[in-house]
C-alpha cells in the first residue's frame, strides 16, 4: 500500500482552500493510505470529508510559528513517522523556506512542494518556484500537477451532519423565522489588523433590521473582546452567538441568505456551504484568498499605499479598511440580497468554483 503524507499545519480558512487539493489527491491514489500532519482542531475538521486516513499532530519545527518547539516531542515525533516510511510527503505549507526542512525530516522516498523563487532554504524533490499570483486553491491544486494529478473542480465544500443542523436551529430559536432572509455578522478576525471596526458592524445590523431582516452575529472563543465591543453598541434584539461548534456554524451559514464579515475563517465556510457572501478585505491580498466566484461571493476592496500587509495590528490608521463606511456596506449588501434573491439550485455543502471581476464599490459618506 502506497503511503502519503500531507503537511498543513494552519487554520480553518487554509484548510478549507486546501479540500479540492485533497480531494484530487484521494481520487488520484484511491487506495493509499494518506496521513494528514496539522494543528490538533483539525483532526474533527478533516473526519468529515473522508480523504485523509490519519491524522498526525504537527509537533513545531523552529522558524514555524504555530506550533513551539520542544526538542523532546520533534524529536519523538520523527522517530514515529519514520517509521511509517512513506512513499509521498507533500507541503503545502507556505512558499517552503522553512517548512521543507521539516519535509525533508519525514524521511519519505519522495518529498514535493514549493520554494522560494529566490532558491533560500532546501528544494523538496520535485518542486517549482512558489506562485505569487495565484489563488490559494489553485495554488493547492497546480502543486499535484507536478505529479500529474488532475483536478476534481475547484470548489470548496463542508458536509454537514444532522446534528449540526440541530445545533443550529436550537440556537437560533425564535430567530429562525421561515421565509424570512436571515443575514449571519461575523464582526472577528484573528489579527486585529482585518477586522472592521465592531460599532460598525452594530451599526449595520441596525439598518438591516430596519429592513425587514432578521440578523444574528456569530463569533468564536477567539472573538470574544471583538463580540463585546459589538455588543456594547448592539440592539439587545439581535442575538450574539458565540459557542457554537464548527460544524453548528455551517449548519446556520447555509441557512443563511447573507453573510457578511471580515477575510476569516467563517467568510471560507460560507464559501464551502454555497451561501451568498459580501467580505471586507483591508490588508490581505485578494489575489491569494478571494473566492473563486466574485459575483456570489463578493469583496469590498481597494488597495491603499500600505498595502497588502502582513501586519498583526495596523500600525497606521487603519484606512484599509476604514475607508468602508455603514451606509455603503449596507447598500452593497442590498444588492448582493437583490442580485442573489432569484432561486439558485444549490448543493448543501458544495461552493461554486466560477471566477469573474471583483466587486469594488466607492466609499461614500460616512
Amino acid at each position: 500500500m502506497m503511503r502519503i503524507a500531507v503537511l498543513r499545519a494552519l487554520h480553518l480558512g487554509d484548510l478549507l482552500l486546501l479540500i479540492p487539493a485533497l480531494r484530487a489527491l484521494r481520487a488520484a491514489f484511491p487506495h493509499a493510505r494518506i496521513d494528514f500532519i496539522g494543528l490538533p482542531w483539525a483532526r474533527e475538521f478533516l473526519a468529515r470529508f473522508g480523504y485523509t486516513d490519519d491524522f498526525l499532530e504537527f509537533p513545531g519545527w523552529p522558524g514555524i510559528p504555530e506550533v513551539p518547539v520542544e526538542a523532546d516531542r520533534l524529536a519523538a515525533f520523527l522517530v514515529r513517522v519514520r517509521q511509517r516510511r512513506y512513499d509521498l510527503a507533500l507541503q503545502f505549507h507556505g512558499n517552503g523556506a522553512v517548512s521543507n526542512g521539516f519535509l525533508a525530516a519525514l524521511g519519505a522516498r519522495l518529498t514535493v512542494g514549493y520554494y522560494p523563487a529566490d532558491g533560500h532554504g532546501l528544494r523538496p524533490d520535485l518542486g517549482q518556484p512558489y506562485p505569487e499570483d495565484l489563488p490559494e486553491v489553485l495554488r493547492c491544486l497546480n502543486l499535484l500537477t507536478l505529479l500529474g494529478v488532475r483536478p476534481r473542480g475547484a470548489a470548496l465544500e463542508f458536509p454537514l451532519h444532522p446534528a449540526d443542523r440541530a445545533e443550529a436551529a436550537a440556537r437560533l430559536g425564535p430567530a429562525d423565522q421561515p421565509g424570512r432572509p436571515l443575514v449571519v455578522l461575523h464582526p472577528g478576525a484573528r489579527p486585529p489588523a482585518r477586522r472592521w471596526p465592531a460599532e460598525r458592524f452594530a451599526a449595520l445590523a441596525r439598518r438591516l433590521r430596519a429592513d425587514g431582516l432578521t440578523v444574528v452575529v456569530v463569533g468564536g472563543p477567539s472573538d470574544r473582546e471583538t463580540l463585546a465591543a459589538v455588543r456594547a453598541h448592539l440592539d439587545p434584539a439581535v442575538p450574539v452567538i458565540a459557542d457554537l461548534s464548527l460544524g453548528g456554524l455551517a449548519a446556520l451559514l447555509a441557512r443563511a441568505t447573507l453573510f457578511i464579515g471580515n477575510d476569516s475563517g467563517p467568510a471560507h465556510l460560507a464559501v464551502a456551504v454555497d451561501t451568498p457572501s459580501l467580505r471586507l478585505f483591508g490588508p490581505a491580498d485578494p489575489r491569494r484568498w478571494a473566492p473563486l466566484d466574485q459575483t456570489r461571493h463578493r469583496l469590498l476592496h481597494r488597495p491603499v499605499a500600505c498595502s497588502p500587509c502582513q501586519h498583526w495590528t495596523c500600525p497606521l490608521d487603519h484606512r484599509c479598511l476604514r475607508q468602508w463606511t455603514v451606509p455603503v456596506v449596507h447598500q452593497a449588501a442590498r444588492d448582493l440580497l437583490a442580485a442573489t434573491a432569484s432561486p439558485v439550485a444549490r448543493q448543501p455543502g458544495l461552493g461554486a468554483a466560477r471566477r469573474s471581476p471583483a466587486t469594488t464599490p466607492q466609499s461614500g459618506a460616512a
